[in-house]
């Protein structure tokens, strides 16, 4: 096979993971990866969590040693931005004036944070979480009877606002909807909503920010939508990302919510594979075009392109699956939501532990426990194996999930 040369845009998650499945399935190429941050390419679950309470340095962060990609013979390029994609002569134009060629390019150029336009957000103490320089600098404003407002019920924002707690800040959550809204069944939102509450957070729900306040260049306060306004010494913006496309879409490559790719993680151009929270892909049991923003999400879908380029193509079905620690709660969904039509409970969310199954059409899509590792583990191998399984079996805590979920061969 003629060597190629293979350029990785993004060094995330999923194009971290990209270059190490190429060389571990063989691939000989050149692999040149490109990350516009200037730290070696670290993990992004710690920054809201573990990161932020100190209890994570910069030094526990890197995804691989800086050893491995000299031994992987791979030419990881820090602090370099991919400007422009050249289609037709197949090379990326580099923000520090050169251009990379390429046989085969590799998009993993993540999400970027939806826009946040309201007077005032561009006040000092204003702050969302993308990158370790936000996270570096959310650390050092939390601390005990800092006035906090967090923007936002999803993931990130509820995981900051229980750090932001635990490091004795007070806090406020803003929400328009309910907390995690598109990502949980609504008895798991109510959980967290009460948790939360427990935890000492204050929730203004179903009311927008109209303004926010600053003094001396810094903010002061918060404008809710209602006319509140509520005292704050730092505001953290989590109202969701949207796909990282530009380079794409001004190469012309069809975009739509994302990079568009098939089943293959193909692009519409044949040279171009597209991994992570910036592709949009067919996904093989929701019958639908999706995007979905997590680690193993991107992890495998980089694996699967290297097998691709290395002679061995599968369309991409992997079992979504995620995870989020907010205080003493581990929330792990295995599955997707869309087009649950039945919700079932199974145990007794007053002990903070119990799993909810939602089915679709009769057929289990999602499961959703708190602090019950070995059932999602579970659920995981039933929903995967595509295993029958009735609401009344899934209520029932004396059905034998693990030995139902033994039964999937290999």
């Amino acid at each position: 096979m003629t060597r190629r040369s293979i350029v990785i845009v993004g060094a995330g998650h999923a194009g971290v993971q990209a270059a190490a499945s190429l060389r571990e399935e063989g691939a000989d190429d050149a692999i040149v990866l490109l990350s516009g941050e200037p730290d070696l390419p670290y993990q992004r679950p710690p920054l809201s969590k573990a990161f932020l309470k100190g209890q994570m340095d910069r030094a526990g962060l890197p995804l691989r040693a800086e050893q491995f990609y000299r031994d992987k013979n791979v030419d990881l390029r820090l602090g370099v931005q991919a400007k422009r994609i050249d289609l037709a002569g197949k090379r990326v134009e580099l923000s520090s004036g050169a251009a990379e060629p390429f046989d085969h390019l590799i998009l993993a150029t993540g999400a970027r944070p939806r826009p946040f336009d309201v007077p005032g957000a561009g006040l000092e103490g204003v702050l969302g979480l993308r990158n370790i320089a936000d996270a570096a600098t959310i650390r050092e404003r939390l601390g005990v009877g800092r006035r906090v407002v967090v923007v936002g019920a999803g993931f990130i924002g509820l995981e900051i606002a229980a750090t932001a707690l635990a490091l004795g800040g007070d806090v406020t959550v803003v929400e328009i909807a309910r907390p995690l809204g598109r990502a949980v069944s609504p008895s798991t939102s109510d959980f967290f909503l009460d948790a939360h509450k427990a935890f000492g957070a204050r929730f203004r729900l179903g009311v927008g920010v109209e303004a926010i306040e600053g003094a001396n260049g810094a903010v002061a306060a918060v404008v809710l939508g209602d006319g509140e306004r509520l005292a704050a010494d730092l505001v953290i913006v989590g109202v969701g990302v949207l796909a990282e496309d530009r380079l794409a879409r001004e190469a012309g490559l069809a975009c739509d919510n994302g990079i568009v790719v098939d089943g293959e993680l193909v692009a519409s151009d044949p040279a171009v594979s597209a991994i992570g929270d910036c592709a949009q892909f067919p996904h093989h049991s929701a019958g639908q075009l999706l995007r979905l923003e997590s680690v193993q999400n991107a992890t495998d879908q980089a694996k699967c392109v290297a097998r691709r380029l290395t002679g061995k193509p599968e369309r991409y079905a992997a079992l979504p699956w995620f995870w989020s620690d907010q205080g003493d709660l581990k929330l792990q969904i295995a599955g997707l939501s869309n087009g649950v039509d039945r919700w079932t409970l199974r145990g007794d969310p007053n002990n903070r532990a119990y799993a909810v199954f939602g089915f679709r059409g009769g057929a289990l899509a999602v499961v959703e426990t708190v602090n019950r590792g070995a059932e999602h583990m579970a659920a995981r191998r039933i929903i995967g194996g595509h295993l029958p399984i009735t609401p009344d079996e899934a209520a029932d805590p004396a059905f034998d999930l693990r030995k139902l979920a033994l039964s999937v061969k290999g």
